[in-house]
Formats: structure tokens, C-alpha cells, sequence
């Protein structure tokens, strides 16, 4: 029988939840845990973190949120004025003017407010699937994975799919990961990839989920 059959994911995700108690959020669920949770807040906030530790994207996006965390009070900030907020981020000047063009776009097309619509998300400059689906989520509670570098690794290294690329990942994953786990998915992950199922040096021997592991491409760990 095939092992990808075998796999229990009920199981996983239930050891998974256990797994990541002791450590962070993933940057995007801690900012809806502290009230920052709308649409527009975490497609701000996913923009920031693209190429950024959480432990810089998280104190960057509440200090933009303090002065600015609706489209309006966004352009009332100069594209300037946002990147001296951001610098810390990797890429923040141009990060400053896609954020300041958003938010402009939202009041010209759409009257100040964001739409739940993925369509309208990915019709932005720079917005991927990535961001698009994990704002959706979070932020209007909609059914959407968003596969970053630690839920294609470690799914991989399940067994539970078998793909070369997150997008392909992410197409593997809609098909047989149960709906009600999709937005849950990279709130584990994250954390779980982060601190456990590293990409050098796994914590197998500790690790909650190892009997239901295929270690795929795993040669050495802890």
C-alpha cells in the first residue's frame, strides 16, 4: 500500500498542535491574535514579511499599524513616509510603494474597502498566491492553503505528497488535504519547520510525529 495512504493526518495535525505550543506564532496569526485580523492588515502585513524573519515582520507591521491600518489612513502617508516605517524589512522601498498603490487602488476601484475576492488580491502588483491565499484566510475565514517554504518541505518529508515546487505542492494539497485543515496548515508548519522539522538537521529523535514519517530526503538529524 502505498505510504501517502497510510498517512494520518488527523493524527499529525492533532500532534502537530502539541508540537508548536512552546514556540511563536507564525507572524501573520500572531497579528490576528492581537487584533491586527482584517483583510487589509494581513495583506499588508504578508507584504512585509516576503524575504523577512518574523521576528522583523512582526514588530514592522505594528509599527506601520500604529499610524495606518486602513487604505485610507495608508495614503495619507507618503510612500516615503511608509518606508521609513518599514526599512527594517528586506526590499522596504519598494515594498513601501506597492503598499502606499494598494491601498490607493482600494479606495479608487473599490471605495476603501478590500473585498474578500482572490481575484482582486492577486490583481495587485506582487501579490502571489502565497500572501493572496493567507490573507484570505486569516482574514475573512476563507479555504485557502498557503504553501511557503516550510509546508512544502515538511509534507514532502512526510510523504504525504510528492512534489519539486510549492506551486505543485499546493495543487497536491488541495487535492486530499482535508478543507478544514487548509487555513490551520501553515499555522503549524510554520513554527513546526521553524524549531522541529528544520531544513538541516531535523529534530527526528524528539519529534511527536516520527512513527508517521517517511524522512524523505532526511540523511542526517538530531
Amino acid at each position: 500500500m502505498p505510504f501517502d495512504i497510510e498517512f494520518d493526518i488527523e493524527q499529525a495535525i492533532q500532534r502537530l498542535r502539541q508540537a508548536v505550543q512552546p514556540y511563536p506564532k507564525a507572524a501573520m496569526f500572531e497579528l490576528a491574535a492581537q487584533g491586527y485580523e482584517s483583510l487589509f492588515e494581513q495583506l499588508i502585513a504578508c507584504i512585509i514579511s516576503i524575504r523577512t524573519y518574523d521576528e522583523v515582520s512582526l514588530p514592522v507591521a505594528k509599527r506601520l499599524f500604529a499610524g495606518a491600518r486602513t487604505p485610507a489612513d495608508m495614503v495619507r502617508l507618503t510612500p516615503a513616509e511608509i518606508d521609513a516605517l518599514i526599512r527594517d524589512c528586506t526590499y522596504h522601498e519598494a515594498k513601501a510603494q506597492q503598499i502606499w498603490d494598494i491601498a490607493n487602488a482600494i479606495i479608487q476601484e473599490y471605495g476603501g474597502e478590500l473585498p474578500c475576492d482572490l481575484n482582486v488580491l492577486l490583481a495587485f502588483k506582487g501579490v502571489g498566491p502565497k500572501c493572496a491565499h493567507l490573507a484570505l484566510g486569516i482574514g475573512c475565514g476563507q479555504p485557502y492553503i498557503s504553501v511557503d517554504v516550510h509546508v512544502h518541505r515538511v509534507t514532502n518529508r512526510w510523504g504525504y505528497v510528492s512534489t519539486r515546487t510549492p506551486e505543485k505542492t499546493l495543487a497536491a494539497l488541495e487535492a486530499k488535504l482535508p478543507q478544514a485543515y487548509w487555513v490551520e496548515i501553515n499555522q503549524l508548519l510554520v513554527p513546526f519547520g521553524k524549531h522541529i522539522c528544520t531544513g538541516n538537521l531535523p529534530k527526528c529523535s524528539s519529534c511527536l510525529l516520527l512513527d508517521l514519517c517517511q524522512q524523505v530526503g532526511v540523511e542526517k538529524h538530531r
